[in-house]
């Protein structure tokens, strides 16, 4: 399942705030901020598709994040691979490493993160 945009924004604060009240999840929005009724809409939502579960304390309720942060961007970043590039990690990355305007630096880190994940593979 995927989010929105607007409920991805949400979910990246409540990912950085790891608990929060609506009112807290409201304020961490930038100006214009949303109406409390968006708000809980998306949490709703957000609930029933299982991204973010609460706990109730009396009629309010401290809402939590119930997926990681990291799966569901590696789910995220699989989904366009298949769609965008054949199901190819190569294709993506020589489109990513072209089309990212990465630094000889950025791309030298790369390149350590990829031997790396090679002698891993070895073992």
């Amino acid at each position: 399942m995927q989010l929105t945009k607007t409920e991805e924004q949400l979910m990246q604060i409540l990912w950085k705030q790891e608990k929060a009240f609506m009112k807290d999840l409201i304020d961490a929005f930038p100006d214009p901020k949303p109406a409390a009724t968006t708000v809980a809409t998306l949490l709703k939502r957000m609930t029933e598709k299982g991204f973010v579960g609460y706990k109730e304390y009396g009629k309010s309720r401290e809402y939590f994040p119930k997926v990681d942060k990291s799966a569901y961007f590696s789910k995220q970043v699989n989904v366009m691979i298949k769609s965008f590039f054949n199901n190819s990690a190569s294709q993506f990355a020589s489109f990513f490493t072209k089309e990212a305007d990465m630094s000889k630096t950025e791309l030298e880190e790369l390149r350590k993160i990829i031997d790396t994940e090679i002698q891993k593979k070895k073992q």
